[in-house]
């Protein structure tokens, strides 16, 4: 199932915490080469896990991670006009109608399913908070996940070639869209707007009741 966790509330989870930012280091460090740093328990995090994201994180069957992204408002700090504004001609994308989602990350045992869950739980997230775009920086990995789900980023700028090309784009969530990564996914609409409940609403009446 999938969860949409923020951070000061990943403790809740700490089974699925501890697996996610270990996936994170299995996929983006050890797998892919990056240069980014580890905990000394052997997880990736950065600065942007500090800012408190919405995590959409896939839950297997055994609590642990399966897959998932991050998302920040992009009023706020972001990965991509911190490190990335070189790709968009030094123009700021800013805008409440616009969220920023990073470290699409899958498992190494990640079931078909959970990349189409993830696509998914972001076309919630979009109608959920009222959002227009997501923009994010990808590579050709990323790239032909979304055109698989009939999703073609609206491309603002690249560098590299090949395998080592990095984009920064928009994209949207399309009508046209929604019945395809469903099948994919093996739910239906009333059972994904129920995972976003079940998620969400705990959380508001904790925070009604604190305020």
């Amino acid at each position: 199932m999938l969860r949409y966790v923020y951070g000061s509330d990943l403790a809740r989870y700490p089974l699925l915490r501890q697996t996610m930012f270990r996936d994170r280091a299995t996929q983006f460090v050890h797998r892919l080469k990056w240069d980014l740093p580890l905990t000394p328990a052997g997880e990736e995090r950065d600065e942007y896990d500090a800012l408190n994201p919405l995590y959409l994180i896939w839950q297997g069957p055994d609590g642990r991670h399966g897959g998932s992204m991050r998302f920040l408002p992009t009023i706020g700090r972001n990965m991509v006009q911190d490190h990335f504004s070189h790709l968009t001609g030094g123009v700021r994308i800013e805008s409440p109608l616009i969220w920023e989602c990073t470290r699409f990350c899958l498992a190494p045992d990640a079931g078909r399913q959970v990349s189409a869950a993830l696509v998914l739980g972001a076309g919630e997230i979009m109608q959920h908070f009222h959002l227009s775009h997501f923009v994010g920086v990808f590579d050709r990995r990323m790239e032909r996940i979304y055109r698989l789900f009939g999703l073609e980023p609206e491309l603002i700028g690249a560098s590299g070639d090949g395998a080592d090309r990095i984009g920064v784009g928009l994209w949207e969530m399309q009508d046209e869209a929604w019945p395809r990564i469903l099948k994919r996914v093996g739910i239906s609409r009333a059972t994904s707007r129920q995972w976003l409940r079940a998620s969400l609403w705990p959380r508001t009446i904790r925070e009604s009741k604190s305020a």
